[in-house]
């Protein structure tokens, strides 16, 4: 086989790889769409409602990213909330059945970095 054809062989194959990859993770984040749509279904304070309660604990701040999980054993909404002059987040946890918050951290730039990777 020359080695042309051998190119072409690898090239196909690599794109063949590079497609179902792609499918792969399109049906792994439809999958976790979905789970969180149940989960917020069954809570008792809406996502909306969940917000306001954990930008109230960070003033001025802005939330960068949300979402509804099971975290030992309790249903949550999750933030991670930006703070004008710092690079560092506040994740606030608010119980999704009860309003409360079940938790706040301080994280620096750094260490959310290592947790997205």
């Amino acid at each position: 086989m020359n080695t042309s054809m051998k190119t072409n062989k690898m090239l196909c194959l690599a794109a063949a790889l590079g497609l179902l990859v792609s499918a792969l993770s399109a049906c792994s984040w439809h999958n976790d769409k979905q789970k969180e749509e149940k989960l917020a279904a069954t809570a008792k304070i809406s996502g909306t409602e969940a917000e306001r309660i954990a930008l109230a604990k960070v003033p001025n701040g802005t939330i960068k990213e949300g979402e509804i999980e099971k975290e030992k054993g309790k249903l949550i909404w999750s933030f991670d909330i930006a703070t004008p002059g710092t690079a560092d987040i506040t994740e606030v946890n608010v119980d999704a059945n009860t309003g409360e918050i079940a938790g706040i951290e301080h994280e620096k730039a750094k260490d959310e970095k290592k947790e997205k990777d």
